[in-house]
């Protein structure tokens, strides 16, 4: 039986290697991911910056030097949405912006203050939107339009003595909603599949 944190530690191991400080974790990093169905990646590659022309084989654990050295983003396809991560963006104007015509758009983000940020957006509207420590307060169009996806999956935060839910199953259960919603597994078909990283001529070294 997998643990209430596999998705998260799964997602740990693959961003990290051996090379890098122990002590990190992914919210000193910061993680942003981005799910979008209903459009091509020639269609979306202006809008993230890709230069379709540099598309390379690429598992998820390497993206992170790629990254670093050229802007690279992993891009992934499985049944019908188009993965990126590190995506370009996560505020709510420009998800509910590449939603527009009938897409729908997943995001999923830690920052380094510690908070994570779970927003489905369709058809140019913020259907719904949560941090996924504190589920009961939801934004959005129907805050409660995913309700039916999230049986058996533990988001808040409790200290309960018993059965205590911490900041990592959190996470896991976020990453689980997303799997259930793009109808994929998280784990086989994301993060241990080989896909692509596609470079960003836009890209700039951050400066010393």
């Amino acid at each position: 039986m997998q643990s209430r944190t596999h998705l998260y530690d799964l997602l740990v191991s693959t961003i990290f290697t051996e090379e890098l400080d122990a002590e990190m974790d992914l919210w000193a990093l910061g993680f942003c991911a981005l799910w979008i169905k209903g459009a091509d990646l020639g269609t979306l590659a202006p809008a993230f910056h890709l230069d379709l022309a540099t598309r390379t084989p690429c598992h998820l654990s390497e993206i992170l030097d790629h990254h670093l050295d050229d802007g690279s983003r992993w891009v992934a396809e499985v049944n019908g949405w188009i993965g990126i991560v590190p995506t370009l963006f996560d505020d709510d104007a420009s998800l509910m912006s590449v939603t527009q015509g009938g897409r729908q758009a997943l995001s999923f983000s830690m920052d380094i203050h510690g908070r994570e940020y779970f927003k489905y957006a369709r058809d140019g509207r913020m259907i719904v939107s949560f941090e996924p420590n504190w589920p009961d307060r939801r934004f959005g169009d129907d805050p409660h339009a995913l309700d039916h996806l999230m049986d058996g999956l533990r988001f808040q935060i409790t200290d309960d003595d018993v059965d205590p839910v911490e900041a990592d199953e959190s996470v896991s259960s976020a990453l689980a909603l997303i799997g259930r919603i793009t109808e994929t597994d998280i784990a086989t078909d994301w993060f241990q599949a080989r896909h692509s990283r596609i470079s960003d001529p836009s890209w700039r070294p951050p400066r010393p």
